[in-house]
């Protein structure tokens, strides 16, 4: 069911430090000290978060540009910014259909105020692991149409899920309901530095009081991809998915990665082998 907590200033959220370190203003003190904290830890962190807004806007556009993707739905989307899914997509067909999906208030009161005169996009007030709930949800009924291609987004939210909840799960659960032609983006933070790792972990699961997951390695997220078809240039840190400017891949995080990319649903998905597509 969906999740109606209020605003617990005294706890920071993921989404709203992501906000801070973007330079947004939706976010309070308590986010503010905990990316300051999180900064010590990863001092490249604002870059890192730079380079997934870069790559987010990046991804639509070639989603709903170069395959022509009309109706898309961003799983734990986070708070508003400048560039957000529906702007993208609609700056390519003002038709294009976008379903938001998060449960921090914040990002719901921001989100549907900027979403009131917009008919084609909203925003469900859910946790995205209750994808029954989403899925059956009027809106959602409204907006997509499960039997034509979907853009499905899990941008920089999987490690915000815990193992025992099972983020491949969620993948694999909305993915087997998309039709062929689909384009699923995934990409959460990894490190090959097992200590960071650690520390990072710790340090969020502590400031969140538990509302976190872990960093990852690379091949936990490779995983996410089974059966699907990674598109060009495959599986990478996303400031080098496809990147508008050098000036872009020189603003590169170095202690962690955002790690992931873009694929598509083939037919008969279900019981393949992930295959890449690199020309």
């Amino acid at each position: 069911m969906a999740d109606n907590r209020r605003v617990d200033l005294s706890v920071p959220s993921a989404a709203r430090m992501y906000d801070w370190l973007l330079g947004g203003h939706y976010n309070y003190e308590v986010d503010q000290k905990a990316s300051e904290q999180l900064l010590k830890v990863a001092p490249t962190t604002k870059e890192l978060a730079r380079n997934n807004r870069w790559f987010l806007e990046r991804v639509v556009r070639v989603m709903a540009a170069e395959h022509g993707i009309r109706q898309f739905v961003d799983f734990g989307s986070g708070l508003p910014t400048q560039n957000n899914v529906h702007q993208i997509a609609q700056a390519v067909d003002p038709r294009s259909h976008v379903v938001y999906v998060d449960n921090d208030p914040v990002v719901l009161a921001h989100g549907q105020a900027i979403l009131d005169e917009n008919d084609r996009s909203v925003v469900i007030a859910s946790d995205m692991l209750e994808t029954e709930y989403i899925l059956e949800h009027p809106d959602f009924k409204r907006l997509i149409d499960l039997e034509q291609p979907v853009g499905v987004l899990f941008n920089s939210v999987l490690h915000c899920i815990p193992d025992a909840a099972g983020p491949g799960d969620l993948v694999t659960r909305v993915v087997d309901l998309l039709s062929p032609g689909s384009f699923v983006v995934i990409c959460q933070l990894v490190s090959d530095d097992a200590d960071l790792r650690r520390q990072v972990t710790e340090m969020m699961l502590e400031q969140t009081h538990g509302r976190w997951g872990r960093v990852r390695e690379r091949a936990e997220v490779d995983r996410y991809f089974d059966g699907l078809v990674i598109q060009r240039p495959g599986l990478v840190d996303v400031t080098d998915w496809r990147p508008d400017s050098e000036l872009q891949r020189r603003q590169r995080s170095i202690e962690w990665t955002e790690y992931g990319g873009l694929a598509e649903v083939p037919p008969g998905r279900q019981g393949t082998v992930p295959r890449s597509r690199t020309a």
